[in-house]
């Protein structure tokens, strides 16, 4: 019994750990901080495998577990500053999509943790609400009062017209890094 369990998280753990890094990085902005993140929730899904082995969706949970520890994290005074003498060199690209990646990115900053994962979760995952609100452990309302306030918030930053699509290609699709559009055109 024991070895099937551990076959079975070894299996779980090797399919959700790619898309649980990338969920963690697009929360954190710190691949470092990310993986952590990501080592410290297979651990303590590990350590609950027994009672856990049988949810349906081991992702959701992993990334509920993720979420809760980055709001957690971002909480802690020594989380919040970081000193150096010296700067790194950061190679910039010039080009439409590396600006278009770096915009999104700064502008992903200025929101805050849960509503980086709700952004991350519903447009660039492209779960649904019901599922998002799962995950997070809210309801679908606060799920779609929150979003709306993420996307209100990432508007004014980078403007309406932020799109990833070239001017001809907009209204007939919509890339995972446009900020998403509402029917009525507004805010909401």
């Amino acid at each position: 019994m024991r070895g099937e369990l551990e076959e079975a998280f070894r299996a779980m753990a090797a399919t959700e750990m790619a898309p649980l890094r990338r969920f963690a990085r697009s929360l954190t902005r710190d691949p470092h901080r990310a993986d952590d993140l990501v080592q410290t929730a297979l651990e303590r899904m590990y350590m609950a495998w027994p009672r856990t082995h049988a949810v349906t969706d081991p992702g959701a949970y992993l990334r509920t577990v993720v979420v809760r520890l980055a709001v957690s994290e971002s909480r802690r005074p020594w989380r919040r500053e970081y000193s150096t003498d010296a700067l790194p060199e950061q190679p910039y690209e010039t080009g439409g999509a590396s600006a278009t990646r770096l915009d999104l990115t700064r502008a992903l900053a200025v929101l805050t943790v849960k509503q980086r994962a709700l952004v991350v979760l519903r447009y660039i995952e492209d779960r649904s609400v019901a599922e998002v609100a799962e995950v997070l452990g809210v309801s679908q309302g606060t799920v779609k009062r929150q979003c709306a306030d993420a996307v209100a918030k990432l508007r004014r930053v980078l403007g309406n017209d932020f799109l990833d699509d070239p001017p001809e290609d907009r209204g007939s699709s919509r890339t995972a890094t446009a900020v998403p559009q509402s029917p009525s055109g507004g805010n909401r």
